[in-house]
């Protein structure tokens, strides 16, 4: 298996002892933010590595691979043993691996890797650097080093540096190593830690919501937790459209999706990332089949301006724009939203499925 985008996105940076703005803007999600900076650090100075660096992580993060791998070539070539840049070159390989899915993409992966492990060398403090080599240990195969072992030892690592990020990617790995009742202990303690980062709430949510959890806490069991813990952690969070994202999310999980537009509708302007928000407002209609017409005009407007990263790019909002014409009985529409996504991303798999479907009707 390849590095999943909600993982890869989910944990893209966070600040070091000594964290430069770049790096606490990316560990919050604003990759927006960072992308401008960055682009006007660089008109004043082309020789920032940082800059490029920093530049590289935010396009990564907006999917937009090829730029981000050039942007990563030039801050190494700038400056060769700067870890911003290894690790955005890792970033930027990693998530070329996912979109490409296909077998030669593995070599792309391990290459990656390579990245993130020399990131962690030239940087023992740089957490994203270890959340990303931890995963990628835990989620590629056996053959091109994948190993739950590797992984652990990544956590334990991390947790000299943040004990909340440490214990929040062991529980990680163990989650995906389908042993949910070491994993959750370990998560709860993250969250102790740090009970208002909104990428530990994700991280934690995002565990709690894999299938192999679902079949440890029965169906039933599993959907009732899901929406208790988003409604615990949504005080903490309220203000963050990522928190909203992961809380939103684990609603949608347990059929509670009016409840879940709601908590949207509601802070649609008050977050650090209304597209972000926008978007999340199709999704729930999209996925819970409520207030179809107004998600629809949400995702419409999110077409006309800059998307934040961690969406799954314009390309996820064709699709869902596409979910929502078809349960309105507007198929030739349906049909072009899900082509739209298909142009921007052809192996897209959410517009691929929704086109075939249509396709048979």
């Amino acid at each position: 298996m390849l590095i999943a985008p909600p993982v890869l996105f989910c944990l893209l940076a966070e600040p070091s002892r000594a964290p430069s703005q770049a790096r606490t803007n990316l560990d919050a999600g604003r990759y927006l933010q960072v992308l401008a900076e960055a682009n006007a650090e660089l008109n004043a100075n082309p020789g920032s590595a940082s800059a490029w660096a920093a530049k590289s992580q935010a396009l990564t993060a907006l999917l937009r691979f090829r730029e981000a791998e050039e942007a990563a070539g030039k801050a190494l070539s700038l400056k060769g043993d700067l870890a911003d840049a290894v690790l955005a070159r890792g970033m930027a390989k990693a998530a070329t691996a996912v979109q490409q899915r296909n077998f030669s993409s593995l070599k792309k992966a391990a290459a990656a890797m390579d990245d993130f492990r020399r990131a962690t060398e030239l940087d023992p403090t740089l957490i994203a650097a270890w959340n990303s080599l931890g995963l990628a240990y835990q989620q590629l195969p056996g053959i091109l080093g994948g190993s739950t072992r590797q992984a652990l030892r990544c956590a334990d690592q991390l947790t000299r540096v943040s004990p909340a990020r440490g214990n929040l990617l062991k529980g990680m790995v163990l989650a995906l190593d389908e042993r949910w009742r070491e994993a959750e202990p370990l998560l709860r303690r993250a969250l102790e830690l740090a009970p208002q980062d909104p990428q530990v709430v994700y991280g934690y949510l995002d565990a709690l919501g894999q299938s192999a959890t679902r079949e440890t806490l029965g169906q039933e069991a599993w959907q009732q937790r899901s929406a208790q813990e988003a409604r615990r952690l949504w005080p903490g969070v309220k203000g963050s459209a990522r928190g909203l994202q992961a809380v939103t999310d684990a609603l949608l999980d347990a059929g509670e999706g009016e409840e879940a537009w709601k908590l949207a509708k509601g802070v649609v302007g008050s977050t650090d990332s209304p597209s972000l928000v926008r978007f999340q407002l199709g999704k729930v209609a999209a996925r819970a089949g409520v207030h179809r017409e107004e998600g629809l005009f949400m995702l419409d407007q999110v077409l006309k301006e800059p998307l934040e990263g961690g969406t799954g790019g314009y390309a996820s909002v064709h699709w869902r724009r596409g979910q929502i014409l078809r349960d309105l009985g507007r198929m030739d529409e349906a049909r072009q939203a899900a082509q739209a996504g298909l142009a921007l991303d052809p192996r897209h798999p959410g517009s691929r499925k929704l086109l075939s479907e249509l396709q048979v009707r």
